[in-house]
């Protein structure tokens, strides 16, 4: 009987010492390959410079941020993510600093409302809006959850006002549609100069969202399931 308790007691300990990694394993419904640690990250950096995750605040001085899931005033009414974060690949932050000068010289400068997302804020999403056509679907994981996607609009530099686009951020309408002509011809021109500036530097707006823009060169980016909060920990 003592041996079999003791027997019971070092099984425990095993799994109380253990805890901390088991913990850390994460199921997904898709069986998608996704990266849910920063070894796992930093190993695909050391293999590749290109796949590392670059703060836009200190990439591109005066960027302005404006991430709309890090607090309530969004389509879900919910806070997403702890603190407002806006990370991105090594080539999407080049090529957006690209943006923002030649913005700059037009007096003009990019807002951020989102960047990378965890690919369990997307499941998150769709939990609570199951819908195809403007949501990423979990099935196959987004963009965003690659750094390779940003949500943004443009600003005037000298009030720092947003310029007149078609609809709010994150509206579920045809009118978000990048190709929507029923506008007022100032508004289209906004929304036109947007898309022709972040097309000539790698960019691909999304065809249902003015505001949705893809990194056209991020071919091989896994998914990631990676809290932002830790990424300052790679270097």
């Amino acid at each position: 009987m003592l041996q079999k308790i003791g027997l019971e007691i070092l099984l425990l300990l095993l799994l109380l010492e253990n805890w901390p990694i088991a913990a850390q394993v994460k199921s997904y419904p898709y069986g998608l390959p996704i990266q849910t640690s920063l070894q796992e990250l930093r190993q695909s950096i050391q293999a590749d410079s290109n796949k590392a995750m670059v703060k836009l605040s200190d990439f591109i001085p005066g960027i302005h941020l404006d991430i709309k899931y890090a607090g309530t005033a969004n389509i879900f009414y919910e806070q997403l993510y702890s603190r407002p974060h806006a990370f991105v690949r090594l080539p999407v932050a080049k090529a957006l600093a690209a943006v923002q000068q030649d913005l700059r010289e037009m007096g003009l400068a990019l807002k951020i409302y989102d960047a990378y997302r965890p690919y369990s804020v997307t499941c998150r999403m769709f939990e609570r809006l199951p819908d195809t056509i403007y949501m990423g679907l979990p099935r196959t994981g987004s963009k965003h959850n690659r750094g390779i996607a940003l949500d943004l609009t443009l600003i005037n530099l000298s009030t720092g006002k947003e310029l007149a686009m078609p609809t709010p951020f994150d509206a579920l309408v045809y009118a978000a549609h990048p190709e929507f002509s029923q506008l007022p011809e100032r508004v289209i021109r906004n929304r036109e100069t947007l898309k022709s500036i972040m097309r000539k530097h790698g960019f691909e707006v999304d065809p249902v969202e003015w505001w949705h823009y893809n990194y056209s060169a991020g071919k091989n980016f896994e998914l990631m399931d990676i809290d932002p909060d830790l990424f300052e920990q790679l270097y």
